[in-house]
């Protein structure tokens, strides 16, 4: 099955390229296998293809353009798909329009300066926890926390999905009983996770309006 991530790399105009990656959510392990001398994740370290590959991405090539640096049958493999998904894109179309938070356990964001930031997806839909829920969008439909990294490994990755399954398993129940009605079950899941997810980490949600919404403790 995989553990399926999307990566968005920045442009120079500050748009992005969008690139899928089929294990790269196993651990957030592409937070450090990202770098400027492997920007796709794979294990050559002198990818000069692959760095003037990015470059050119960087500069507003377009995906269809790119077959021509993938012909070469003796290229290194990569954690990465080196021919984006699509181009151009912001960050705010990323995640309302792109990012699957069922099917994408996670996404990353890469800087032209190879910063990376891993996010751990979180899908909002109850279709699993309630009886009365028959389907939930999976497109645009949960919450990305950043997680806290201690000597290269993430710290509380685990327990903050547990909590979040735990959550979601409560929010569910309180709507088959009545006490919720679909809008604010969402209100409640949405408030708990920021107050469990706290100041120490980031929590973006998509929202109607301005894709990116920025949770607090204070924000519901």
């Amino acid at each position: 099955m995989g553990h399926r991530a999307l990566v968005a790399y920045e442009r120079t105009d500050g748009l992005y390229t969008l690139h899928y990656s089929h294990w790269g959510a196993a651990n957030l392990k592409l937070k450090h296998r990202i770098s400027a001398e492997s920007p796709f994740g794979g294990d050559d370290t002198d990818s000069k293809w692959a760095k003037q590959l990015l470059a050119e991405l960087g500069d507003g090539l377009e995906a269809e353009a790119v077959d021509g640096y993938l012909a070469d049958e003796d290229r290194p493999s990569t954690v990465v798909e080196p021919k984006p998904r699509a181009t151009g894109l912001t960050l705010d179309e990323i995640v309302a329009d792109h990012l699957d938070y069922l099917h994408h356990e996670a996404f990353f964001v890469v800087s032209t300066t190879f910063e990376v930031t891993a996010y751990r997806t979180l899908w909002f839909a109850l279709q699993y926890d309630s009886e009365t829920v028959e389907q939930g969008e999976t497109v645009g439909n949960g919450a990305l926390a950043t997680v806290r990294w201690y000597d290269g490994e993430p710290v509380g990755d685990g327990h903050l999905q547990g909590q979040f399954a735990a959550l979601k398993d409560v929010v569910g129940d309180m709507l088959d009983k009545g006490v919720f009605t679909p809008s604010t079950a969402r209100q409640y899941l949405k408030r708990k996770l920021a107050e469990r997810v706290g100041d120490r980490q980031e929590l973006l949600i998509p929202t109607g309006e301005s894709p990116f919404e920025k949770a607090s403790l204070n924000h519901s």
